[in-house]
């Protein structure tokens, strides 16, 4: 089998049906190691058993949508997939959030922090997030393909509104460069989330994804009802957001009859 056109073939695939660039090179990864192994489907999953629960589910994926779409020779329906990981989101509350924001001095690093938290983005979003998106005339940002090939619109919050006026408005490009005029990389948004846990001295490790936890959980102890949260979020399944009642100190059924 010539291992660079199965490749090919799967980002075309891939392509054809509006996945991310981050799932494209996440599924080609995967099924590339998979097929220069040799071995057959289920024996490569079970090598990847030591890993996280969420990375031999993403194995899983790329593995049965390789076999089903692209060789199109059904994958075994003997190979269960493996559960998802019942951890609870890591959620800071509001005096660590502004810890983390008055710990940041850079400008730029301080803005993508206040993104994350008061855009509710994920990582992916706020790197790719534009000028022209940013509508300050009616308060709203929109979210173009976002995860699911879907787009959203979320509220512009004052408090970032103040900070993308005083960053420097431009009329467009997108708003967070890197220094050599590009996108800023995964990993550095990672680390400049991390970092400024570190000098905020909170206690757990802090990722993108915990900033737009957070505010999804503060929304939910304001009173502001879930489904609301849910499209905000950008969830398909209300079952997804209702994992913020774990972690907020309220009452999520009282809260869905609000409204």
């Amino acid at each position: 089998m010539d291992v660079g056109c199965a490749l090919v073939g799967l980002d075309e695939e891939l392509r054809l049906r509006g996945y991310s660039p981050q799932t494209r090179r996440t599924y080609g990864n995967f099924v590339g190691r998979y097929l220069k192994s040799g071995v057959g489907a289920r024996e490569f999953l079970l090598s990847n058993s030591g890993k996280s629960g969420s990375t031999l589910r993403t194995a899983y994926f790329a593995l049965r949508f390789y076999h089903n779409r692209v060789e199109k020779d059904g994958f075994g329906g003997d190979i269960p997939l493996a559960k998802r990981p019942g951890r609870l989101p890591v959620v800071l509350n509001r005096g660590e959030v502004q810890a983390l924001f008055a710990a940041t001095a850079n400008v730029k690093h301080r803005l993508l922090l206040m993104l994350l938290y008061y855009g509710i983005l994920r990582l992916g979003e706020a790197r790719d997030l534009r000028w022209e998106d940013v509508d300050f005339e009616r308060g709203l940002i929109h979210l173009k393909a976002c995860k699911g090939g879907k787009d959203r619109v979320v509220f512009l919050h004052l408090r970032l509104k103040e900070a993308l006026v005083g960053y420097g408005l431009r009329e467009r490009g997108l708003v967070l460069v890197s220094e050599r005029g590009g996108r800023l990389h995964g990993r550095t948004i990672q680390l400049v989330v991390w970092r400024a846990g570190l000098r905020a001295g909170v206690g757990r490790h802090v990722t993108p994804h915990s900033l737009r936890h957070s505010f999804a959980t503060h929304l939910l102890e304001a009173g502001a009802d879930i489904r609301y949260i849910k499209e905000l979020l950008g969830h398909v399944d209300l079952r997804t957001t209702e994992v913020y009642a774990h972690v907020a100190g309220c009452d999520v059924k009282r809260l869905a009859c609000l409204l």
